[in-house]
């Protein structure tokens, strides 16, 4: 019997059966397309988190202990696969003639390393000029002494007779922040910036200089064991930063105390593992709807032959089939839409990860591929029970075999417009909207050092009652408007029908209930369609205001610490090919109280030419107003929230900061007012700075030196531009480019492919709001057949026809892209709002992608229009033709 059943069906309902697999099958590409994202993009977080550590702990051998202990110790941890011993000292400082000059430096650092420490680490040096091996200065060093290879440099001990070696070389130190960390002090504890003046040594030859140094000072030397680990961890970074740390924790109680292990391997993944829980927050922000929009979709299909089911089920009930029989044959219906869909879906989450992402597994390994496409197919079983079996089971349990062969049934209208849940739903959403936001809540938080994270997955509600409210809202709203407010909707399809509006509004009326169904429909699949969007170009946009936050433009040169380079050396700059304008900055260091800060001096007249400010950067005035105010009263000075809140300031107040002297080399007290805040600016750091008059500050300091130059390319070759100012300043400064930065700062976020992700979620958006338009008119017009077969045999002309089905599409497309718009933009700004965290620095308006949501809106016209055609032109055939059809 099941196998005659499905065959009947396939014969008789093959298209029913096919658009009810098709929205299963949406749902579940849709799902394993953002589940392969997710675990793509964790793999992707450690991937990049583990190259981005030189070397992956700094164990520091504490004073009385054997190094050569500690160094068994490292070495019989299993997941160690390199550990060597480094030499740190420090040095009075460095001394260099050059021509008739002599440069010398204030306190320095000497590094003794290993014969094979840079084959071990490469990611820890970087040769500039001359040899990988000897004597090797920082390139800010060098700077420092203007020494180059072959010049003779004298290195100061305490207490004893400084010693010359020849430079052989200039390196980059790129992790030298780590490198020279305070291994085993807390985040307060670590010093503000890496040292300034650094050599490198050979092993022999720094036990050579510095042992004697040892015996007499032990306190000015100390020994690391620099260490490689194995790099096979899980790829979700919360579970290997918690692996890495755990290791490291129980290689310190190994040692008993007698190493501290600076864990930058665990640093790095802790930074990551808040991104990927900021992943797996998208995925249910855009996924979870889109799934659910997807289902609802299928389930209005097998609605739509709601009617023709009760009756086939009434007649066989009749004819002796019991209710379990009934439910059997659903199943068996279930199932094979449910398969069918979940194969259907795999095969197109698999083809859409071969375009987006390069590769068709849905995951990172094997074992996330199997995992993903289980669920997702699990998700389409399911969903195939809700939409096809469940009704079944419903219509036994309560309908007799008289009630269900009645073609005409008595409606009442649901249960939740008398207890006004669309209300209640909407007022909550905006309650927990309110309080969220006021209470200053980060929807993931990642304390450091914590092997947990915490997302604040209360914060889902507010969007996910909003989808609710609106939902049922419109449904309340489409429903009063066919209904008690059908001479309204008379008067307005005038134009269309003509005389026969009022005609088709009464017919309008009896139909509420399918019309309104599909009017929330193509609002929910247009609001999805836009909130989705709008968010990813808003997300895309301010990853690039980020980029350039903090390479401070398209292209950056930096000045070393302590170089006096004038404004006048961005002539040079500004002439090289593809530059198209040079911006100096100065970066000064300055005293407030005790506190010491950063400085910028700025021309607030041309600092717009080359990098873009926006007002969410500035408190207590517009970008334009502050800059203005900057450039009319010269001793106006802009200062970061943190510094006004620590020192209690009010605007207009005196601020005296104390900046050292170019012409006495000491430091002079100089007085500015506090005119406004300043929260991000170009190069800047994140907390306690200073934005002050360049002309100003030279002024009040005898000097005009730049801190670095910020070139404007356009946007275009700025890696190219990037090689030729590197060809021109040499190592006498640093240059950086916006495109190597993009891939290195903010969020790892921004390093997996999220332009593969925003292709799959604006095309599903696309398709689901095209759907929604097209299927929800073509399925209420199928179910009409009978109506348009009686008119048709009536005497209705072409004409009439299509005045019925034109007025039809029109309430359709009128009142769903209306409230479509209405809701997408409501879900794009909480959804933005809600995951403000994702954003660096937030937003301060939403990046409309106007081509795409004009495109989604034509689609679905055009869908609507194309079946409105379809279905006049079939109603143009014989009745009897039609009625052998029904």
């Amino acid at each position: 019997m099941i196998t005659a059943w499905l065959l009947g069906l396939l014969r008789r309902r093959a298209g029913r059966l096919s658009v009810t697999a098709a929205g299963i099958a949406a749902a579940v590409a849709l799902l394993a397309c953002l589940g392969s994202f997710l675990s793509t993009a964790q793999h992707s977080m450690t991937a990049r988190a583990v190259r981005s550590v030189a070397v992956d702990w700094q164990i520091e051998v504490q004073p009385d202990t054997a190094a050569s202990a500690v160094l068994t110790a490292v070495r019989s941890t299993p997941t160690v696969t390199a550990a060597l011993l480094v030499n740190f000292a420090k040095s009075t400082g460095f001394v260099a003639q050059t021509g008739a000059s002599t440069q010398t430096t204030g306190p320095a650092i000497v590094l003794g390393i290993p014969p094979n420490y840079r084959a071990q680490f490469p990611g820890a040096i970087r040769t500039l000029v001359g040899a990988e091996g000897g004597v090797l200065l920082a390139q800010q060093t060098a700077a420092n002494l203007h020494a180059a290879p072959g010049d003779t440099v004298q290195i100061g001990r305490a207490g004893m007779a400084p010693v010359a070696l020849t430079v052989d070389g200039v390196v980059d130190l790129p992790q030298a922040d780590s490198l020279f960390q305070n291994v085993g002090s807390p985040l307060g504890a670590q010093p503000v910036a890496p040292p300034d003046n650094v050599a490198i040594l050979d092993q022999a030859a720094w036990h050579r200089i510095f042992d004697p140094l040892s015996a007499a000072r032990p306190d000015l030397v100390r020994i690391q064991i620099h260490t490689a680990l194995d790099h096979t961890l899980p790829t979700d970074p919360g579970f290997a930063y918690t692996q890495v740390s755990a290791t490291a924790r129980n290689l310190e109680a190994r040692s008993a105390g007698g190493a501290l292990v600076g864990d930058n391997l665990g640093a790095a993944l802790d930074a990551a593992r808040g991104d990927a829980a900021y992943a797996r927050v998208l995925f249910v922000f855009l996924g979870v709807p889109a799934a659910v929009l997807a289902a609802l979709l299928t389930a209005t299909v097998v609605a739509a032959g709601s009617e023709r089911r009760r009756h086939d089920q009434a007649l066989l009930r009749a004819r002796g089939a019991s209710p379990r029989q009934l439910i059997t044959l659903a199943a068996a219906e279930t199932a094979v839409t449910g398969v069918l869909g979940s194969a259907a879906g795999l095969a197109i989450a698999a083809l859409a990860d071969m375009a987006a992402f390069g590769s068709a597994r849905l995951g990172a390994d094997l074992s996330t591929t199997i995992g993903w496409a289980s669920a997702s197919a699990l998700a389409g079983l399911v969903i195939a029970v809700a939409a096809v079996l469940t009704p079944v089971w419903r219509d036994l349990r309560g309908a007799t075999i008289s009630a269900s062969r009645a073609d005409v049934r008595r409606t009442r209208p649901p249960r939740w417009t008398r207890l006004g849940l669309d209300f209640a739903a909407l007022a909550a959403s905006g309650v927990l909207y309110w309080l969220a936001r006021r209470s200053g809540y980060q929807i993931v938080l990642a304390p450091e050092g914590v092997p947990a994270i915490s997302v604040s997955y209360w914060t889902f509600a507010a969007p996910a009652l909003l989808w609710i409210g609106a939902a049922l809202l419109v449904w309340r709203l489409a429903d009063l408007l066919l209904g008690r407010g059908w001479p309204v909707l008379a008067g307005a399809l005038r134009p269309v029908s003509g005389s026969l509006s009022r005609i088709i509004a009464r017919s309008l009326s009896r139909q509420r209930a399918p019309v309104a169904r599909g009017i929330v429909l193509i609002t929910l699949a247009v609001a999805f369609a836009a909130s989705t969007a709008t968010f990813n170009a808003t997300y895309q946009a301010q990853a690039e205001v980020d980029a350039q936050l903090t390479n401070g433009a398209d292209v950056t040169v930096t000045e070393p610490p302590g170089a006096v380079v004038g404004p006048a050396a961005g002539e040079r700059l500004a002439a090289i090919p593809g530059v198209r304008a040079v911006e100096p900055i100065q970066h000064r260091f300055a005293y407030i109280g005790a506190d010491l800060q950063d400085l910028y001096g700025v021309n607030p007249v041309t600092i717009t030419h080359v990098t873009a400010l926006q007002d969410n950067y500035f408190r207590g005035g517009t970008a334009h107003d502050l800059l203005n105010k900057l450039a009319a009263q010269p001793d106006s000075i802009l200062v970061s929230a943190e510094t006004v809140k620590d020192f209690q300031l009010d605007p207009g107040d005196t601020i005296n900061l104390r900046l050292q002297d170019a012409r006495t080399h000491q430091l002079t007290t100089i007085g500015f007012h506090y005119v406004g805040i300043v929260a991000e600016f170009p190069t800047a750091p994140k907390d306690s700075f200073f934005v002050a008059n360049a002309g100003y500050v030279a002024q009040h300091t005898g000097s005009d030196a730049v801190g670095s130059f910020l070139v404007d390319t356009g946007g275009h070759n700025t890696t190219a531009v990037a090689n030729r100012l590197r060809d021109v300043v040499g190592t006498t400064a640093t240059v950086t480019d916006i495109t190597a930065t993009r891939g290195s700062i903010g969020s790892s976020l921004t390093a997996v492919n999220l332009a593969g992700l925003t292709r799959i979620e604006l095309t599903f958006g696309l398709v689901l709001a095209t759907a929604a338009g097209g299927l929800v008119l073509t399925l209420g017009l199928a179910e009409r057949r009978r109506s348009f077969v009686i008119a048709h045999a009536l005497g209705a002309t072409r004409r009439h026809l299509r005045s019925f089905v034109v007025a039809e599409a029109v309430i359709l497309i009128a009142c769903g892209l209306a409230a479509g718009a209405v809701l997408g933009a409501a879900l794009s700004r909480m959804l933005v709002s809600v995951l403000t965290g994702v954003f660096d620095p937030p937003p301060t308006t939403l990046t409309i992608p106007g081509i795409y949501l004009v495109a989604t809106a034509l689609a679905s016209v055009a869908a609507i229009g194309v079946v409105s055609a379809a279905t006049v032109r079939l109603a143009r055939r014989a009745p009897l033709t039609l009625i052998g059809e029904l």
